[in-house]
C-alpha cells in the first residue's frame, strides 16, 4: 500500500525536523527525517518539505531544484518511505546537473542509510495480514 505524501511548510516544521539532526547527503540531496510530533499524521502518510538555498543560485535554478525534488519524492517515496515520519529534502548543486536516474537512486540511498527504507511488497503484506 502507496503511502500519501503531505506536504511540510511552515518554518517551525523544518527548524524541528532539522533540530534532530538525523541526516544523510548524498551528491543530489540532502535528506533530513524526524519523526511526526504528537501523531498529526494519519496513518499510511507522510510528510515531505523541499528547500533549495541561493548557492544552488537564482530563483530560476532553486525552483528548477526544487521541481525535479519534487519528482524523485513522487516517484519513490510513496512505495517505499516509512510512514508517520517528516522529512525535508534539501536541494544541492548537483541537484540541477545529475541525470534523473542518479537523482532517485540518491533518494533510495539517502532511505537505506536511515533506515527509512520499506520493501513495496513487505508493507503490502503487512496490511493484507492485519486484515485477515
Amino acid at each position: 500500500m502507496a503511502a500519501r505524501i503531505g506536504r511540510l511548510k511552515r518554518r517551525a516544521d523544518f527548524l524541528r525536523v532539522a533540530g534532530l539532526r538525523r541526516r544523510c547527503a548524498a551528491p543530489g540531496l540532502i535528506l533530513q527525517a524526524a519523526p511526526n510530533p504528537d501523531g498529526a499524521c494519519v496513518a499510511g502518510m507522510l510528510r515531505v518539505g523541499f528547500t533549495a538555498s541561493r548557492k544552488i543560485g537564482g530563483a530560476v535554478e532553486r525552483n528548477r531544484a526544487r521541481r525535479r525534488l519534487k519528482a524523485a519524492v513522487t516517484a519513490i517515496m510513496p512505495g517505499h518511505a516509512e510512514a508517520g515520519i517528516d522529512y525535508v529534502v534539501i536541494g544541492r548543486q548537483g541537484t540541477l546537473t545529475r541525470a534523473f536516474a542518479d537523482l532517485t537512486r540518491d533518494l533510495e540511498t539517502a532511505l537505506r542509510r536511515l533506515h527509512l527504507w520499506r520493501e513495496a511488497g513487505a508493507a503490502a503484506a503487512t496490511a493484507r495480514t492485519r486484515t485477515s
